[in-house]
């Protein structure tokens, strides 16, 4: 991640209306994977400082992998729940997950195989993957360079990926229906304008509450439309 990125990037979390709309997204689908159990192993890979932990911790007992010295240490309390490193052989926990979270983490990669079979080894034989990332390649916008990222997916290129790493795809949809025209034109906008990559900003107060309730109803009543800026797809290991 862009220096500047990753230093705002903790008040991006805290504050900004994607990041509000995506977490509530998120615990809506974990409370419905963990609806039985209340236990859990969880597994947040490529988890930076922790700041979902504080929203998991009620789920069960939450461990972290991060290679970023930097976001190691703003960890803060969380710091001893998250291995340095990355998910490979040389992470061996005590038992397997029953939850294991890659929330943007595949389209920093380009080859994820090896991570994704990591994964579903680790998982528990009832476990689950979640997966977000950003979507479609034509949505590609300046914002994808600071990010340093390697591709966008389409539904069928993640579900490609996964099945090829021994997973079997339960459920995917995309997010931020209404983002996609927007970034279109932010794209076309570029293609002229060739802008140097920019931190986002935190909208004022009103628009940006405005903003968040406006996604929260979108995804309540559009969710299951095709298309969406983001993408998340649920597996589980193919026996």
């Amino acid at each position: 991640m862009d220096a500047a990125y990753a230093a705002a990037y903790p008040d991006l979390y805290r504050r900004h209306w994607w990041w509000r709309v995506r977490e509530e997204i998120l615990l809506r689908h974990i409370g419905r994977l963990l609806s039985d159990r209340r236990d859990a192993r969880i597994l947040d890979v490529g988890c930076g400082a922790g700041l979902f932990f504080d929203a998991l911790d009620g789920f069960g007992r939450i461990e972290g992998i991060e290679s970023d010295p930097a976001a190691l240490a703003a960890s803060g309390r969380w710091r001893s729940r998250i291995h340095a490193g990355e998910l490979d052989a040389s992470y061996t926990p005590s038992a397997a997950f029953d939850l294991i979270l890659m929330l943007d983490v595949l389209e920093h990669i380009e080859a994820p195989d090896p991570l994704l079979r990591r994964a579903a080894d680790l998982l528990a034989p009832a476990g689950h993957l979640l997966v977000t990332v950003p979507a479609f390649n034509w949505l590609w916008t300046a914002h994808d360079e600071l990010n340093k990222h390697a591709r966008r997916y389409s539904a069928a290129e993640l579900r490609r990926a996964l099945e090829q790493a021994g997973l079997r795809v339960e459920q995917s949809s995309y997010l931020f229906q209404s983002l996609v025209v927007p970034k279109v034109l932010v794209r076309m906008k570029e293609a002229m304008t060739s802008p140097r990559p920019h931190v986002p900003a935190i909208p004022p107060p009103w628009i940006n509450d405005v903003v968040q309730r406006w996604f929260r109803a979108e995804h309540a009543v559009m969710g299951w439309l095709p298309f969406g800026s983001s993408l998340l797809s649920v597996a589980r290991r193919r026996e």
